[in-house]
């Protein structure tokens, strides 16, 4: 992967990925490459919420000079 996908893509796609390993029809090399990429992957995704949440960090201690961090959880939750 040298693009990275957006993160509703990269999540699609990790699910899929998910669905493709539970579902016991791939070779063990086919499954094992289809693990290595949803890791990777996990690996992105992951990072792209880390980057998320810093930046409604930083907006919300620009918000009225208060900083307040408040966990993500409710956001994470819906979807």
């Amino acid at each position: 992967m040298s693009a990275q996908p957006s993160f509703d893509d990269g999540l699609d796609r990790l699910e899929a990925l998910v669905q493709q390993l539970e579902s016991g029809s791939l070779s063990l090399e086919e499954a094992l490459a289809r693990f290595e990429e949803g890791v990777q992957l996990s690996q992105a995704l992951q990072k792209q919420l880390a980057e998320a949440q810093r930046k409604v960090e930083v907006l919300k201690a620009g918000l009225g000079g208060e900083y307040r961090a408040e966990p993500l959880d409710d956001a994470r939750e819906g979807r």
